[in-house]
């Protein structure tokens, strides 16, 4: 920062501040926890002198605290991708089944609300769309925060519902899916080139949750890429200036994503892994009857606490995915 030409690329120099930022952030956590394990040690060896059972009580919830600490800390260092430190987009999409799926779309959205909420990120709603009677068609959220995609990134694919169906008068059970697909938000400086006479851009009327009218212009802009038929669209901006500069970005982290799955597919390929990375494989099964269980196919990691996980508890299976991908 004290180069002379430091400030000549404003935008690259606030890149370099950002980083330097989170990693004295990443060190000063570092320190912290070094110190509270010293002043642990300290009270273990004085109980060792002179046994107390106040201050052994106070040192038992001092380590349980700090063994919390140690496991969230070891869980940020796993992520050492190029955007996880990023904020992620996230796009809900229920399968077929009408109502039911809408309404297990809907389920996952308060789930991956409750979640961000209870990890400090902020949520933003970029498209939303009702669904006929109940639930969703399909949302857009932008999940802001440090490391939000590093996380986020875990829950990519399909989510299989099996319960009773509250739309069934005959109480059958059912089975639907939503397809979940994460993102990074990806900053100006990543340059990923779009042939504007391969964009097809629709107008619309943006409506919210409930099916209201945010306002009563077409702010809300849908693109559609022409040679792959990605389609990604806002609402969430007043202006359809803001819309349209929304979506355009939206638009350049999927080309992102789909050239790194094109290039992940083709590397397991030529070393001859029958690995399937596109977003259609069903991952995680929430069975609410006849028995309670969530399940993570991929790190076979389970919980018959099904209610805690749709309140957003999904540290369990994101620890999981993470420590199986070292």
């Amino acid at each position: 920062m004290l180069e002379p030409d430091f400030w000549d690329d404003s935008e690259a120099a606030q890149k370099v501040i950002n980083e330097n930022n989170q990693n004295k952030e990443t060190y000063d956590q570092f320190q912290k926890l070094a110190e509270e394990l010293e002043e642990l040690e300290l009270m273990t060896e004085m109980l060792q002198e002179e046994p107390d059972e106040q201050m052994q009580q106070e040192a038992k919830e001092r380590l349980q605290i700090l063994d919390e600490k140690m496991k969230s800390y070891e869980l940020a260092m796993l992520l050492d991708g190029p955007y996880d430190r990023n904020n992620a987009i996230v796009e809900l999409h229920p399968g077929a089944g009408g109502t039911e799926s809408q309404d297990w779309g809907s389920m996952l959205l308060r789930m991956y609300t409750r979640w961000a909420e209870q990890h400090g990120y902020q949520v933003e709603t970029l498209d939303y769309q009702a669904g006929d009677e109940a639930g969703i068609k399909s949302v857009t959220l932008l999940i802001k925060g440090h490391n939000a995609y590093g996380y986020l990134k875990s829950e990519k694919g399909v989510h299989r519902l099996v319960r009773i169906s509250p739309f069934d008068s005959a109480k059958r059970r059912h089975t639907s899916f939503c397809s979940v697909d994460v993102m990074p938000e990806l900053d100006e400086m990543i340059d990923i080139a779009i042939n504007p006479d391969d964009l097809k851009i629709d107008t619309y009327r943006a409506s919210g949750a409930g099916g209201q009218h945010i306002n009563k212009t077409e702010s809300a802009v849908r693109i559609t890429y022409l040679p792959t038929g990605t389609v990604v669209a806002s609402q969430a901006q007043r202006s359809q200036l803001k819309n349209r500069e929304q979506a355009m970005s939206m638009l350049k982290a999927k080309l992102y994503q789909l050239e790194v799955e094109k290039k992940e597919q083709e590397a397991a390929a030529l070393r001859g892994e029958q690995k399937e990375i596109g977003w259609g494989s069903q991952i995680r099964s929430y069975v609410f009857h006849p028995y309670s269980m969530v399940k993570d196919h991929r790190t076979n990691v389970e919980t018959g606490n099904v209610q805690a996980v749709i309140d957003g508890e999904l540290d369990l299976f994101i620890d999981g995915y993470l420590k199986m991908n070292l």
